[in-house]
């Protein structure tokens, strides 16, 4: 299982990775495993401002729709519009191509609750 020591993760299979007062968002390597092959990736929340566990979108895999929840609070910037045409990017790349949202942190405080790859590896068992 692919779990990069430089991101931050949730319970519920989102990674953040933290660049200056910004973040990139998306689903980890398990998630996708679990969803499968990713046909459409929803996000229609770019220019709001979300708090830290509020839906920010939504993943469509060939079995099932899964919510996708925001890590920490933030202002919405960026929707990762590759993924409009290659929504398979969450499979193939979910820590790098594969990213959803850029957001703009609220309160840097919200990291420190969030796992850190030793803690999400052994949530995974």
């Amino acid at each position: 299982m692919n779990v990069p020591s430089n991101l931050k993760y949730t319970k519920e299979h989102e990674w953040v990775r933290v660049e200056g007062d910004n973040a990139f968002v998306g689903i980890t390597d398990f998630a996708q495993g679990e969803l499968g092959e990713i046909v459409f990736v929803e996000v229609e929340t770019v220019g709001e401002t979300l708090n830290q566990g509020d839906v920010f979108g939504s993943v469509e895999a060939v079995k099932t729709v899964s919510d996708l929840f925001l890590p920490v609070g933030g202002e919405i910037l960026e929707f990762n519009e590759k993924l409009e045409d290659a929504p398979e990017l969450v499979n193939s790349d979910p820590y790098g191509e594969g990213w959803m949202v850029k957001i703009a942190i609220a309160d840097v405080a919200e990291l420190e609750g969030l796992l850190s790859a030793e803690e999400y590896s052994a949530l995974l068992g």
